[in-house]
């Protein structure tokens, strides 16, 4: 999806950088990691940069039962980069196949500030959870185009009144909502695994699972 911004990006994502990136851990879990149960997460959050490298997140299945994750924020980088009202992201994914795969772009300040850029499961193939949790909105947005392993064309204006989110070039849900005029929380990109409570787990002959996300871009007006 070509960008609709003339001047250049204040954030472009380098997942091999440690100035921008800090991996396998955040205080989006309890004590930063590297596990989270009480979220439905099979996850044991990792910094081996294999699991991030290139923007293909990746996910192993662990002897004990958990699977070693990769998360990358930009909580704690040398950088610490923060979206705020008027940042619009862009990114470009493709989606994974696996039962039990989660991946996301989102946000993370103080216990809360979340935005869902997108969340995935493949159980509802032709789904995409588009959410605003800081000021409770959301939308399920299905479309043929959404399905495993395809590539999606991802732009969420977060606007301090409404945060709209883009899907292949068509807008497909204003929340009316926004952030407020305050707002302001890290970036998040991680490929998260269900334990089963609200989506099926991976099933027993899977070992891995991996998205790729192209590339991640924020725009500042």
């Amino acid at each position: 999806m070509a960008s609709l911004h003339a001047a250049p990006p204040v954030f472009t994502a380098d997942f091999s950088s440690p100035a921008q990136w800090v991996a396998g851990r955040t205080s989006a879990f309890p004590d930063m990691g590297p596990v989270n149960p009480g979220d439905n997460k099979l996850d044991h959050l990792v910094d081996d940069p294999s699991f991030c490298r290139e923007g293909v997140f990746r996910a192993e299945r662990r002897p004990e039962g958990t699977w070693s994750a990769g998360l990358l924020t930009t909580e704690g980088s040398d950088e610490g980069f923060q979206v705020r009202p008027g940042d619009v992201l862009e990114s470009r994914v493709q989606l994974p196949r696996e039962l039990g795969a989660w991946p996301a772009i989102w946000t993370w300040r103080d216990g809360d500030q979340e935005i869902d850029a997108f969340e995935y499961h493949p159980d509802n193939p032709d789904l995409l959870e588009l959410t605003n949790h800081v000021r409770g909105s959301g939308h399920y947005y299905r479309d043929p185009a959404i399905a495993p392993d395809a590539w999606v064309d991802l732009r969420v204006e977060l606007g301090a009144r409404s945060v709209a989110w883009w899907v292949n070039g068509r807008r497909v849900f204003t929340d009316r909502r926004g952030v407020g005029r305050r707002w302001h929380a890290y970036l998040i990109v991680n490929l998260s695994v269900c334990a089963g409570e609200y989506h099926p787990p991976p099933e027993d002959h899977v070992d891995e699972m991996s998205y790729r996300v192209e590339y991640l871009r924020v725009y500042r007006p």
